[in-house]
C-alpha cells in the first residue's frame, strides 16, 4: 500500500482524534482507515498510536514521526502547487523595470510579441538610471546594466551590451580624430556619470588593456540627452551601439578608435529568491533569454 497515503492516514487520525472520524474526513470505511494505519505502524517497526476502546495517544516515537510526516506532506502539496503553477496559463499584471536605453531601445520594441503570446498578461515598464528596491518598490524582474553588486537577487545573465564611441562629422574636422586611445584626453568627451565610465575609458588594444581618464564640459545621467550632445557636436561619445546605430547607419555620427575593442557591459535580469515563480514571471524570464541571452 502507498506509504505516503499511510502517512496522510495517520496524520488524520491523529488530528481528528480516532480512526472512526478519520475515515469520516477521508470519505472510507474505518476497517481501511484502520488497515493503513497499522501497514504505517509495521513498515516503520514501532507503534505511533496507543489506542484502546475509548481513546488514543499518540506514543513519543508517534509524537516525533507526526510533525516530520506533517513537514513532508506540507512540501510534498508545495512541490505540486508548483507545477501546476508552471502548467498553468500566465496570467495577471507585471511590474518590471530597466535602465532607460536598454528599456528604450532594446526591451521596449520586443515586449509587443511577448503580450501577444501571453494575452492574459499585462506589463508596466518603468525606465530609470537609478538602482531600484525590486521589492520595496514592488518590481517582479528588473533589469541592470554594469557589473552587479552583491545581491539576495537571482540573476539571470543576458548577452553584454557593444559598445562604441562616435563623434559628429563637425566636431571631428574641428577637434581632429583621436588615432589612439591616450589622445581622448585633449578631447572633449560627453561624460555618462551613472557608471565607471564618468571619470575613465577602457579599451583592448594591440599591446593589450588601455585605461584612459576622460574629462569634458558636458555630463548626464542620460543616454538621449548625451547623444543629443554628441549630435550637435559637442564632443566624442561612449554608448551602446543599439543607441547609436541609426545615426551611424545616416552619417550623421563617425565611429572612431575602430581598431580598439570596448570592454562589453554586461546585463541581467533579476529577480527575488524568495518569490514564488509565478507563470506570468516565468514566461516573461524565458522570453528575455530567447530575446536577450547570450
Amino acid at each position: 500500500m502507498d506509504r505516503l497515503t499511510c502517512m496522510q492516514t495517520f496524520i488524520r487520525v491523529v488530528e481528528s482524534g480516532s480512526i472512526s472520524a478519520a475515515a469520516g474526513e477521508l470519505d472510507q470505511s474505518s476497517q481501511l482507515t484502520g488497515k493503513q494505519l497499522r501497514m504505517l505502524e509495521q513498515n516503520l517497526g514501532i507503534q505511533l498510536i496507543n489506542r484502546t476502546t475509548r481513546s488514543q495517544s499518540l506514543t513519543d516515537s508517534g509524537r516525533l514521526f507526526y510533525e516530520r510526516a506533517k513537514n513532508i506532506l506540507a512540501e510534498m502539496e508545495e512541490a505540486e502547487a508548483v507545477i501546476a503553477e508552471t502548467r498553468a496559463i500566465p496570467r495577471g499584471n507585471l511590474r518590471i523595470s530597466a535602465p532607460i536605453t536598454f528599456g528604450s531601445q532594446l526591451l521596449a520594441s520586443k515586449l509587443p510579441e511577448y503580450l501577444k503570446q501571453n494575452p492574459e498578461v499585462s506589463l508596466e515598464l518603468c525606465l530609470s538610471n537609478r538602482t531600484v528596491d525590486l521589492v520595496e518598490e514592488r518590481f517582479d524582474a528588473v533589469f541592470r546594466a554594469g557589473e552587479l553588486a552583491d545581491s539576495q537577487l537571482l540573476a539571470r545573465t543576458l548577452a553584454p551590451y557593444q559598445m562604441v564611441i562616435c563623434a559628429a562629422p563637425a566636431y571631428l574636422e574641428e577637434a581632429g580624430t583621436p588615432s589612439v586611445p591616450q589622445d581622448l584626453t585633449r578631447h572633449q568627451c560627453l561624460i555618462f556619470t551613472h557608471t565607471s565610465m564618468r571619470t575613465e575609458w577602457k579599451f583592448e588594444g594591440p599591446g593589450g588593456q588601455v585605461s584612459v581618464p576622460v574629462t569634458g564640459r558636458f555630463k548626464t545621467d542620460n543616454s538621449e540627452a548625451l547623444l543629443a550632445a554628441a549630435l550637435s557636436g559637442l564632443g566624442i561619445i561612449m554608448q551602446p551601439l543599439p543607441l547609436m546605430s541609426a545615426d551611424i547607419a545616416a552619417g550623421r555620427l563617425v565611429r572612431v578608435l575602430p581598431d580598439y575593442e570596448l570592454p562589453g557591459r554586461p546585463v541581467h535580469v533579476l529577480y527575488a529568491q524568495d518569490r514564488r515563480m509565478t507563470p506570468r514571471l516565468r514566461s516573461f524570464i524565458d522570453f528575455c533569454i530567447t530575446h536577450f541571452g547570450t
